[in-house]
């Protein structure tokens, strides 16, 4: 097989369909290089992705649970992976492109603070007289400008299309755009008014369906609430009632376990079966007909989408807000409000890397650079690094034990 046939091969190695984004036809990078003759420009971004210094940074990153409370609950990264992993399986199902749309959910949480959802909290708040702080725009940002691997660029220098896919994986942006969006849309027009492609669509909805299960399975070996709770949920309630029927006699390790594949195998044949309906309505010709189609494509039926929302309340309550987790918010409330202030005073207490950042990015002599910078910092550190950093600033004797 000649050369050309082969990297022909590649870009078509599956089926496509009409509305799929295909390699060949990207809109391209904001900076020119030529391409890969082995891997199509989606397939080279979701590499450069997991060769980043934020994705390995992923694996001391909470979920829900601190990393130190146990090796078996899900970290940022795992989740990612599961994210990544139901991704596949939509894409693959709705003949889309598979390397694009892993690329985005393996890319979504890279903007994730330390400490999950709760240090996010934190961080905006410091940050809300100097612009403000949002997880998906840092992510944005990471890909674009943090990230400092090639010396002809900042960032990885990504596709249109996978940036598209973190910008806008939930929706159109109907607001005024955070920091990165705004700086990227100097450069290139993300059509922020328009849905986002299929690719990106499935990733969005895989991240709510990994996250609505996994945590479920964690909340249960966390001991947070017991199965006989669960039964209050109609949707758990008939694939437990399926479970147990099936399996009268296992241990509930196993009832857990099919319980949740049952759950996740239920949700996705609803996105398909639902997404399958709206693209015979939409009739998409080309990617273009599905960022113009008015609504999401990707989506679930009323009825899942209901039961998806009593889930999500469930575990608000159950979980969230559990004690355990409170008194987690108790010690991060200290823990990143003291790293900002005391890196935004002083930016001299940063690492000489950090230093320097600061004094490019003009933030000697404007506050609000120099807070951006102490905000890239702390939301790139993972729990134990942000734990540590506390340590050595406010632990008065910790260096000289």
């Amino acid at each position: 097989m000649a050369a050309d046939q082969i990297i022909a091969y590649n870009y078509c190695a599956l089926p496509l369909a009409v509305y799929a984004c295909r390699p060949d036809q990207s809109a391209g990078r904001i900076y020119d290089e030529p391409e890969s003759r082995h891997r199509t420009p989606f397939q080279r971004d979701r590499d450069r992705i997991i060769h980043s210094s934020a994705f390995r940074r992923l694996k001391y990153k909470t979920q829900v649970f601190v990393y130190h409370i146990g090796d078996h609950y899900r970290t940022r990264l795992s989740h990612t992976l599961e994210v990544a992993q139901i991704t596949r399986t939509i894409a693959r199902s709705l003949m889309v492109n598979e390397d694009l749309a892993e690329g985005i959910a393996l890319a979504h949480d890279l903007g994730h603070t330390p400490f999950a959802h709760i240090g996010e909290e934190f961080l905006k708040t410091c940050m809300e007289p100097y612009g403000g702080f949002d997880h998906n725009d840092q992510s944005l940002r990471v890909l674009t400008t943090l990230e400092r691997k090639y010396p002809r660029w900042p960032g990885l220098n990504l596709t249109w299309e996978t940036l598209e896919g973190v910008v806008k994986h939930n929706g159109p942006l109907r607001e005024a755009p955070h920091i990165a969006v705004a700086e990227l849309q100097e450069k290139v027009d993300l059509r922020l008014d328009t849905y986002a492609s299929m690719e990106a669509q499935a990733a969005a909805i895989s991240d709510d369906i990994a996250y609505n299960n996994h945590d479920i399975e964690d909340g249960l070996r966390a001991g947070l609430f017991t199965l006989e709770e669960l039964e209050g949920i109609p949707l758990l309630a008939k694939v437990l009632g399926d479970v147990r029927a099936a399996y009268p006699d296992v241990a509930q390790r196993y009832i857990v376990q099919e319980m949740v594949r049952e759950m996740i195998g239920a949700m996705v044949e609803d996105v398909l079966i639902e997404t399958r309906k709206r693209i015979d309505s939409i009739k998409p010709q080309s990617p273009e007909d599905i960022r113009l189609a008015g609504r999401q494509a990707v989506a679930f039926s009323e009825e899942m989408r209901e039961e998806v929302q009593n889930l999500r309340e469930f575990l608000f309550r159950r979980m969230y807000r559990h004690y355990t987790i409170n008194r987690i918010w108790l010690k991060v409330e200290r823990i990143v409000p003291d790293l900002f202030k005391a890196f935004h005073r002083n930016h001299m207490l940063l690492p000489d890397p950090w230093q320097k950042r600061v004094e490019e990015a003009g933030g000697l002599t404007d506050e609000r650079r120099k807070a951006r910078v102490v905000a890239d910092y702390i939301a790139g550190m993972t729990d134990r690094y942000a734990i540590r950093e506390h340590e050595r600033l406010f632990d008065l004797y910790g260096d000289f034990r």
